[in-house]
């Protein structure tokens, strides 16, 4: 027999070994999680999610410390014996070599109720007391054959159900319970994911046509910008000045830099990179030189510089290039296209490219000027959709909405872009991204069109993301887009032929990596799977490719610089995207 504790924890040996927690909290008692001497997974873990997942965690932390000193008036005979039962079980499981309910698990009983809820959870790699990253270390990459799934560019078919289980719970999980909702013809969901560093949020959202795959998409995207905010996979060990490690590094100017004035503002974020300045590298593979190369920790982890150790970065950076799959071919195909569609849409607009203008209604897929003709219904706004593609090939799409009548209370335009392995396909996913992004700014405009006219004025004024959108809501910065929007009565073109439709996903992705690498750029892929990753069986990358334009946010973040295929910037105006 074991005495349940009236307050704070007790832990209950089992076997030779093996060790289970039992904590008496306000109004429930939590048993486990089962802790084995050199496993990964420990209370401490658990701790780590709760603080983390729920939004008032450290308040009730508070609240426990303050009372725990008291015994919980629901803490009744019945109660213990369901306590004691549930811990004799757990024994036999182990003595039985049977998989008990606790590991990687805590059971809670509410003590009002008496019902028992189990909570999973994943052990925090970063963990004190059980966590053993290894040290970060140059690797080969060999592509391997993968069919595709069908016609899509994955390998495999997630089951939402088993996603659910490993990553979303409100008590432990890594993900906050879902949300959902309709916007701009779509259904929508959002998961929110607690990063490592303070109380941040990084958003998973999925907008799709039906909820389950918006939840999917939701949660696979917060799993994505999880591999992108620090080093959760390995530890950084190589801390050094470029010039001491030149044979094996990317020279960081090859990503684009700030303006050099930038540099000198007293209150810009950034250091300025010199070739003696010590900072910290990562491993990555460069497929141009078939072999390691190391990158600077913060141009892969865009959250980085705000850990505990962080250090102050040269360039702004974000999950530009950081893709989920269910192999490690599939995250890299993924982040490339990630890249490319913003190359493409910062290339146009920084250099007027003068882009061929699309005919929705050529599409081989009748959906996609069904697409078209619902959120011209829905807002008012015309859509225009036109090919960014770039000189390597790799399809990319510009989608515009339009509001031809310049209502006074409607934002004047909303953009949004796409990169498929098809021209249909890119345009599809622009466009699914445009329909809830301007139901979005319709929302926010009116409210918002001073500051609107003011980021005209003066671009310093943009600083967020969304100060992007609202800006080119504004019909005087509308007008800054005629290079695209004068030619939208002209001709236009179909959708041509498709150049990646084979069955076998890696032929398409060496396919694009050898376009890339012609074009004269490398692609450049560092590995940022973590052992939560690895629970769900998947992988997660960061692709960069030195020469491309990198999406930043805020006019002051703009990275134009040492990127030889800008030849001519016809324009430094903040861009539109998203």
């Amino acid at each position: 027999m074991i005495r349940v504790p009236d307050s704070g924890e007790l832990t209950v040996a089992l076997e030779k070994g093996p060790r289970l927690p039992v904590r008496t909290e306000l109004g429930r008692i939590t048993v486990g999680p089962l802790e084995r001497p050199g496993v990964p997974g420990c209370r401490e873990c658990v701790r780590v999610r709760e603080r983390r997942v729920q939004p008032d965690a450290r308040k009730a932390e508070a609240v426990r410390a303050l009372h725990t000193p008291a015994a919980s008036q629901w803490l009744t005979p019945l109660a213990t014996d369901l306590v004691h039962t549930l811990v004799a079980s757990e024994a036999a499981a182990l003595a039985a070599d049977a998989e008990p309910r606790t590991v990687n698990a805590v059971l809670e009983i509410d003590l009002m109720t008496l019902e028992i809820t189990r909570h999973r959870f994943l052990p925090d790699p970063l963990c004190a007391h059980c966590g053993d990253l290894p040290p970060d270390a140059p690797a080969e990459l060999t592509l391997r054959s993968r069919r595709k799934l069908g016609g899509s560019p994955r390998t495999r078919e997630i089951e939402l159900d088993a996603l659910l289980e490993t990553y979303v719970d409100g008590r432990t999980g890594m993900i906050r319970p879902l949300k959902t909702g309709v916007q701009g013809g779509l259904t929508v969901a959002s998961a929110m994911l607690p990063i490592r560093a303070g109380n941040g949020l990084e958003p998973g959202v999925g907008r799709t046509r039906n909820y389950r795959a918006s939840k999917l998409t939701a949660v696979l995207e917060a799993l994505e910008r999880y591999g992108g905010v620090s080093p959760g996979g390995r530890r950084t060990v190589i801390r050094s000045a470029y010039r001491d490690i030149a044979g094996d590094a990317v020279h960081p100017d090859g990503f684009g830099t700030h303006p050099e004035e930038n540099y000198d503002r007293p209150d810009f974020e950034f250091r300025r990179f010199t070739e003696d300045t010590v900072c910290r590298w990562v491993w990555g593979y460069s497929f141009a030189q078939s072999r390691p190369v190391l990158v600077p920790e913060n141009q892969v982890y865009y959250y980085a510089r705000h850990m505990p150790d962080g250090e102050k970065p040269f360039v702004f950076e974000v999950s530009n290039g950081c893709a989920l799959g269910s192999c490690l071919e599939e995250a890299i195909l993924h982040g490339l296209l990630e890249v490319v569609e913003r190359d493409a849409f910062l290339l146009t607009w920084h250099a007027r490219r003068q882009v061929p203008v699309l005919d929705p209604a050529l599409a081989a897929d009748p959906v996609l000027p069904m697409q078209v003709a619902a959120i011209t219904a829905e807002t008012g706004h015309r859509v225009l959709c036109f090919d960014t593609t770039a000189e390597h090939g790799i399809p990319s799409v510009w989608v515009m909405a339009v509001d031809a009548e310049r209502r006074p209370d409607q934002p004047a335009t909303a953009h949004a872009a796409g990169s498929a392995l098809t021209l249909e396909k890119a345009t599809m996913n622009a466009l699914s991204e445009l329909g809830p992004l301007l139901a979005d700014v319709i929302r926010r405009y009116p409210q918002q069109r001073e500051r609107a006219q003011a980021m005209v004025r003066d671009p310093e004024e943009v600083v967020t993301m969304h100060d992007h959108s609202i800006l080119y809501a504004a019909p005087e910065a509308a007008d800054r887009l005629d290079f695209l929007i004068g030619r939208a009565d002209g001709p236009k073109v179909g959708f041509g032929t498709d150049r990646f439709t084979g069955d076998d996903l890696t032929a398409d992705l060496r396919a694009m990596i050898d376009a890339v690498l012609a074009a004269g750029m490398d692609v450049v892929v560092v590995d940022q799977t973590t052992p939560e990753h690895l629970a769900g069986g998947f992988r997660c990358v960061k692709v960069l490719v030195p020469g491309a334009l990198p999406m930043t946010f805020g006019h002051r973040h703009r990275r134009l610089g040492n990127l030889p295929r800008l030849e001519t910037v016809r324009t430094t105006d903040p861009h539109p995207f998203p």
